[in-house]
């Protein structure tokens, strides 16, 4: 079984003439996790998976797989696994006979190829010429490349992308075994609902700077309260006497507060004798953490 080495991205930058595209970046990624790498278009986000894949060089910083440069890796291709684009295939040639090619190069079994090919459910498409592959099969064999090595390390950009619901739904759960075999796994992705769903931890960047890294429970400033009570309108004033943000909805007999958690908001309930039909906490998902923060970092001088 592979063995994931922890992936470390330390003052990481990188400039091409007067454009900082990467700016003295920051973190970590550990075996058997999923962390999601996010950040609007132009962040930064694929400058910095080429850098640490040995295809940039850095203007200052470094990063490093297990304490080593990917350009220093012995057999690179049994360490690290990657997939950072859909397109990089000839047309002209099958699946099959695309990952033989890398077999051949890096030393494997020809029969690793349909190895592969299987994991990521394209045995019945081997033969047939990448050219007629949809940009989902495409997704499943740049995958598939970069399984071959059968790596600790994995590093994919948008790996749902062209994916149909069923293709994400698999594509969920292969990430996760993956990781659950002990694999580090770092994925660049815009499909937040879905690396709310996969994601151990997340890296956030804005405009080459690191906006926030964490576990998702960890980068939620503060969730919401929701309440239902037929004393709606009392209660909100005794919430806000509190100190807490009190929006009402007076057509429901619902209230929504923050800054006070469901726990504080019970105790009020129960010492001002409110009657209580509901009391739930909502926190914020990935999608409004994340444009919260690289919306925050935008408007900054």
């Amino acid at each position: 079984m592979a063995t994931g080495q922890r992936v470390e991205v330390d003052g990481l930058s990188k400039s091409f003439g007067d454009v900082r595209a990467v700016d003295a970046l920051s973190f970590t990624v550990e075996p058997g996790e999923i962390t999601a790498f996010l950040g609007p278009n132009g962040a930064g986000k694929t400058t910095t998976l080429r850098m640490l894949l040995g295809l940039i060089e850095p203007t200052d910083g470094t990063a490093t797989i297990g304490g080593t440069p990917y350009a220093e890796l012995p057999r690179p291709a049994t360490v690290v696994g990657a997939a950072l684009e859909a397109s990089s295939f000839h047309p002209g040639r099958s699946g099959r006979d695309h990952l033989r090619v890398y077999c051949a190069v890096n030393g494997f079994a020809d029969s690793r190829a349909d190895d592969v090919l299987a994991l990521v459910g394209l045995t019945d498409a081997a033969r047939r010429p990448v050219r007629g592959y949809s940009l989902g099969m495409r997704q499943r064999l740049g995958l598939a490349t970069a399984l071959l090595g059968d790596p600790g390390v994995l590093v994919l950009d948008e790996p749902a992308n062209g994916l149909d619901p069923a293709g994400i739904a698999w594509l969920r759960g292969f990430l996760k075994q993956l990781a659950d075999e002990g694999r580090t796994m770092l994925v660049s992705s815009h499909a937040l609902s879905e690396v709310q769903q996969i994601a151990d931890r997340v890296v956030i960047i804005d405009n080459g700077h690191l906006v926030r890294a964490g576990r998702l429970d960890e980068l939620a400033t503060g969730g919401r309260v929701l309440v239902v009570t037929p004393d709606a309108e009392r209660f909100a004033e005794v919430l806000k006497s509190s100190g807490a943000v009190v929006s009402r909805d007076s057509a429901a007999d619902t209230l929504e507060t923050s800054g006070l958690s469901a726990r504080e908001v019970g105790r009020l309930a129960f010492e001002h004798r409110v009657e209580l039909h509901a009391l739930e906490t909502r926190q914020d998902g990935l999608e409004q953490i994340f444009f919260s923060l690289t919306t925050a970092v935008s408007q900054q001088p």
